[in-house]
């Protein structure tokens, strides 16, 4: 049987309004991740670089961020996408194609995470630039499907 129920417009605005809410989460934790992606990577030009026995503790603040602006993507704004909360065809079909690569960006910067979220960082040093290449490529990616996504939300 088909469902002819005319969805109220009250709860429309209400899970539109959460999912802006969750957008606009993500967007401000993505900002603070990519300003300590940036300091981390020596992109900065306007402040002190970055001493040796700095960077471990740096690397490891910037890990915490990224790790909660991907959980804010993830567990807030993707699970309620894919869970049917948001019920635009359009979005819906927008989400299907982007969240598995979002996916393998995921994988990328969560290896990151395991690498360098240490203590023992000091010893991982010599391999920073090129796994801050490879991950900022994944974040770049990452921040391209995010727009689109969130471009399909409006």
């Amino acid at each position: 049987m088909i469902d002819t129920t005319i969805p109220d417009e009250t709860a429309i605005a209400e899970r539109r309004g959460l999912s802006n809410s969750l957008t606009e989460k993500m967007v401000n934790e993505r900002g603070e991740m990519l300003v300590l992606f940036c300091r981390v990577a020596g992109l900065e030009t306007f402040s002190a670089p970055i001493s040796s026995e700095d960077t471990p503790k740096m690397v490891q603040e910037f890990c915490q961020v990224m790790v909660d602006y991907i959980a804010a993507g993830h567990f807030l704004l993707y699970e309620r996408i894919i869970s049917g909360q948001e019920r635009r065809k359009s979005l819906a079909n927008t989400a299907e194609k982007i969240l598995p690569k979002i996916s393998v960006t995921t994988e990328i910067a969560l290896e990151f995470n395991d690498k360098y979220d240490t203590e023992s960082t000091k010893s991982l040093l010599s391999d920073l630039e090129k796994d801050l290449s490879i991950l900022g490529e994944a974040l770049a990616n990452r921040i391209e499907l995010e727009d689109q996504l969130i471009r399909a939300l409006a």
